[in-house]
């Protein structure tokens, strides 16, 4: 491992170069932000996709929009940038530890000093508690749901250390905001939504082991396991098996959608979305060295894109 001092403004050494938080936020705050990971919003915008992909299926399938809908769009958006931060500074402070070894993380601001862990402590609560005021404005079966999220987002800072497939839990925690805003709208859970689910837990396990395989040679020294450690030079076939199981449980998710109501045109342009999806995730794997971190990190942040399209088919088939 090679040793790298912190940069003394606290730039964080895999964040966005003169993004925001490093430019214009007051100094006081600087190291709150970056625990809550603002200057890297890749992982809000892949918190929150899952969230519109289910709140968009749901009104194709009951054909229902509501003033109340637009404010589940913007509460998720605000909750997903909340829970994030709370999530990522909960990761931080069970990671502290390890952090201060891995090249890529140990700028960041519990292990180079920039906060100390009891007001890393305060900031989570903080954030969680305001995400929790926002959920209570959510039909009562999404309240439940929403506090059940709280289970995998705990477990998986340590799964990372009992399990080769840490990235199942990422998932399992990233991908919870599906099932929440289909709940919110609708009120209640059935396939559809289950399925949609399980595609964006797929699609977490592609972009999160190329995320992984920037550390490969740093977790292997402390430890720490990843899928991207597991597979090793096997990995481009494990990421076209996620790729296909993504694409066709998001087909059967859109197919489960649009067949009770919504017009055919409507199904055709929700598949689509699926399958424009899918050609956007193999783009990806044609570009892919996993011996390049920098290849591997610029493809997961193209994973917002990834997830964007989908969505822009899915809000045209709102509106045919």
């Amino acid at each position: 491992m090679t040793n790298i001092t912190p940069t003394p403004d606290g730039h964080v050494a895999d964040a966005v170069k003169g993004n925001w938080v490093d430019n214009i936020a007051p100094m006081a705050t600087r190291p709150y932000l970056r625990l809550s990971r603002a200057d890297r919003p890749i992982g809000t915008w892949l918190l929150l996709l899952p969230c519109w992909w289910g709140l968009s299926l749901a009104m194709i399938y009951d054909q229902t929009v509501t003033w109340h809908d637009a404010w589940i769009a913007v509460s998720c958006a605000i909750g997903a940038w909340l829970m994030r931060g709370a999530g990522c500074t909960w990761n931080d402070i069970s990671d502290r530890h390890y952090d201060g070894q891995v090249e890529r993380t140990r700028s960041r601001p519990i292990p180079s000093g920039q906060i100390s862990v009891p007001k890393a402590v305060i900031w989570m609560c903080i954030q969680a508690f305001i995400a929790f005021s926002i959920l209570l404005t959510y039909h009562i079966n999404a309240i439940f749901l929403g506090i059940m999220a709280l289970l995998p987002v705990a477990i998986y800072p340590f799964a990372k250390r009992f399990t080769w497939w840490p990235q199942v839990f990422l998932g399992l925690a990233f991908n919870w905001g599906a099932l929440l805003a289909w709940t919110a709208h609708t009120g209640f859970l059935i396939a559809p939504a289950i399925a949609l689910y399980m595609a964006g837990i797929a699609w977490t396990l592609f972009y999160d082991t190329i995320y992984a395989h920037q550390d490969t040679e740093d977790d292997a020294l402390i430890g720490v396991k990843s899928t991207a450690r597991l597979f090793g030079t096997n990995t481009t076939p494990w990421l076209w098996r996620f790729l296909i199981a993504t694409i066709l449980l998001m087909a059967i998710s859109t197919t489960l959608t649009a067949l009770p109501q919504a017009s055919t045109l409507a199904l055709l342009l929700v598949l689509a979305g699926s399958c424009f999806m899918g050609w956007h995730m193999a783009r990806q794997l044609h570009r892919l060295d996993i011996n390049d971190p920098k290849i591997c990190l610029l493809l997961f942040r193209e994973n917002r894109t990834t997830g964007m399209i989908p969505l822009v088919f899915f809000c045209i088939a709102l509106l045919v």
